[in-house]
């Protein structure tokens, strides 16, 4: 296979117009830091993020340039609103005026409707992945990230193979959590190897682009490279991927539920009414597309005074478990208000793996446990529930 370089790339994108036909996408600067990976290209090409949606073509003509290099595999390529290191200094032009129109809006998104159980079904597997699960939450900011993470460790401190899909596109936060950097290895030009720290493995959008750089990425463009990275990444054998989901419910979670047969989601709260007003979004949306629901998370429950050993309701207490039983789903634990668990999750060394004997590491521990029960209950209730056929 032919080497790929940087500057066949460059040389070929200097062919695509840049906004408005005014030069080209390399000499007007837009053209970020190019990463190769073998045969896999990465890069990001620079807008106004008033213009994103509009030059979305322009993203796409330059993916299609850099996909006829001969030796190039794939190519992955973004529209951010942040000039990052590698462009050059000439800056996009605005737009030729033109008389103004009023700017159609887009249509309010919609709950998306309910997924026919048929389609579980149909959903394909992940080659050496026995079981996926989702960690989810209603709204960002409630620990969601952490927690996911410091369930994967507490599933592998249980004697498990695990890996974690950083599923959030927009905001990726495993490379700081676990402590990795650097970009991944292909094998054989075709497959990512996943990095690995703590004994996990994992993939993330944070190792293929900057940790600053905003990604501007439309609906299928999501879809694309989550789908990229759950199936074009050497996984196996794994007995469980965590997938720590972005906040909401918006084209990843979707994505997950739909394409892919999900053992089930973990939702995290917090206590307070409001959180779990958008907990209960999360709940749906899984219920919706016949995602089964392992159980809820409630985090930062609590909190310890250190000199005086106090708790302290901060955002309320009991909030998450009172719901899980409204609802009919397990609660499985709470999780305090413990600056120790921030400290270490900020330093990339999460509380199970930096203090396994201590307390909190304990707690999600057990969480992972209950969340492996779980699983098994619902693989039982899915067998129990296909039809056989008896022949006499």
């Amino acid at each position: 296979m032919m080497t790929v370089t940087k500057e066949s790339v460059i040389e070929r994108l200097k062919t695509v117009n840049g906004p408005d036909f005014t030069g080209n996408i390399v000499d007007l600067g837009m053209v970020s830091e190019i990463f190769i990976a073998d045969s896999k290209v990465f890069f990001s090409i620079t807008v106004p993020a008033a213009r994103a949606q509009e030059l979305e073509p322009l993203r796409a003509a330059a993916e299609r340039a850099v996909k006829a290099i001969p030796g190039v595999a794939s190519a992955v390529v973004a529209l951010t609103a942040e000039k990052k290191g590698g462009g050059m200094e000439a800056p996009v032009p605005p737009r030729p005026s033109a008389p103004q129109r009023p700017t159609p809006q887009p249509a309010p998104q919609r709950p998306a409707p309910h997924a026919p159980t048929s389609q579980s079904h149909g959903r394909r597997g992940v080659p050496g992945i026995d079981a996926i699960i989702a960690v989810a939450s209603g709204k960002g900011g409630v620990g969601k990230s952490t927690t996911a993470v410091n369930l994967a460790l507490g599933l592998a401190a249980n004697g498990l193979k695990v890996g974690v899909l950083d599923a959030d596109i927009y905001g990726p936060s495993m490379p700081r959590l676990l402590n990795i950097h650097g970009r991944p290895q292909t094998v054989d030009g075709k497959v990512l190897k996943p990095m690995q720290n703590y004994g996990l493995k994992v993939m993330s959008m944070g190792f293929l682009v900057d940790e600053e750089t905003p990604m501007i990425w439309r609906g299928p463009m999501v879809m694309s490279a989550l789908t990229q990275m759950l199936r074009e990444v050497e996984w196996g054998p794994l007995d469980v991927l965590v997938v720590d989901m972005p906040p909401g419910t918006g084209d990843a979670q979707l994505t997950m539920a739909q394409q892919v047969p999900l053992a089930g989601a973990v939702i995290v709260s917090t206590p307070q009414d409001l959180a779990l007003i958008d907990a209960r979004k999360g709940l749906n949306m899984f219920k919706k597309v016949d995602v089964p629901l392992l159980g809820i998370v409630e985090n930062m429950s609590y909190f310890l005074a250190p000199d005086t050993g106090k708790r302290y309701d901060i955002f309320g207490h009991g909030g998450a478990r009172r719901e899980a039983e409204r609802l009919g789903v397990t609660f499985l634990g709470e999780v305090p208000l413990e600056m120790g668990i921030r400290e270490s999750s900020d330093a990339g060394a999460p509380v199970v793996a930096s203090k396994p004997e201590g307390a909190e590491a304990k707690i999600y521990r057990d969480i992972a446990s209950k969340v492996w029960e779980r699983v098994q209950e619902e693989r039982g209730a899915a067998e129990a529930a296909v039809p056989s056929i008896v022949f006499e």
